[in-house]
């Protein structure tokens, strides 16, 4: 397979997905990130791949493009049907399973694969996938016995995350946001946002020993085009803005975060932050 192809493909991939209706230039960008994520892992065509934390499918579509007809994506998400905005993870599901990629997507909602409930024969999947997800895990112990759960079903693990090391002082705001975030989960503040569980890029090669994975590769992924940096000031100074989220807090912890939430309006643009970079580890 010709892995440059897949870049190729991302705008025709990107105006199949229901969120490219609310933004064509956002959901591209989106898409040629996770193109070129899927193509540094070299997933061939006709593998078999399990998705953890699929959310509206952006990863998806570029996998199910990736593994050609004779593919197979399944892809599984704890969220309900009805969660996510503008688009719900439902509404974007189906869009891409009326497309011409559905016939290679298996999309399973509301599934936690740590219920024993949810089994799969061993060694099914080829490659297991969890991209820009893991800071949605209630706890690292949660995503370590996640990734020990799969480890029978799956070769390979291929996974992508937000680096907490900024490379820049413009990536400062993002940064400021995603901790601010997680200290208030940490601290008994809990909701529905993207991140929970901020942890680092050496946090998580510590973790994969402990989840029966060896790290075989590992890199930097740019992110430059990316939207999230504004996204998450945005949902960052939301929260501290909801009092029902601060009355969770002790009032030392309240007073923190709100302070800290008043040096991020100091630094944070009104649009075009600049997203902190990722990182891309691969394991067997």
């Amino acid at each position: 397979m010709n892995y440059s192809d897949l870049g190729a493909m991302a705008p025709s991939l990107a105006a199949g997905m229901a969120a490219a209706d609310h933004g064509l230039d956002v959901q591209l960008s989106q898409t040629r990130h996770r193109a070129a994520l899927v193509a540094s892992w070299r997933i061939a065509p006709d593998s078999r791949v399990l998705e953890l934390g699929c959310g509206q499918g952006d990863m998806t579509a570029v996998l199910a493009e990736a593994v050609g007809p004779k593919g197979r994506v399944v892809a599984v998400d704890v969220a309900e049907p009805s969660y996510g905005a503008p688009v719900t993870l439902g509404d974007s599901a189906a869009r891409l399973a009326s497309g011409p990629l559905g016939t290679r997507i298996e999309f399973h909602f509301g599934t936690d694969v740590l219920d024993p409930s949810v089994d799969f024969p061993e060694g099914p999947f080829d490659h297991v996938v969890l991209a820009h997800c893991s800071w949605y895990f209630a706890s690292l112990g949660q995503l370590r016995d996640t990734l020990a759960r799969v480890r029978p079903w799956s070769r390979r693990l291929c996974f992508a995350e937000w680096d907490l090391t900024p490379a820049s002082g413009d990536q400062l705001a993002h940064l400021l946001a995603v901790l601010i975030q997680g200290q208030m989960e940490a601290a008994g503040s809990h909701g529905e946002g993207n991140v929970r569980t901020p942890f680092s890029h050496e946090a998580l090669l510590r973790l994969l020993p402990e989840a029966g994975w060896t790290a075989d590769g590992s890199r930097p992924v740019d992110t430059e085009e990316l939207q999230d940096g504004d996204w998450e000031i945005a949902a960052c100074l939301d929260l501290a803005g909801t009092e029902e989220r601060l009355a969770a807090l002790s009032e030392p912890m309240r007073q923190l975060v709100l302070s800290q939430a008043d040096a991020l309006r100091s630094i944070a643009k009104p649009r075009g932050n600049r997203a902190l970079a990722a990182y891309s580890v691969t394991a067997c």
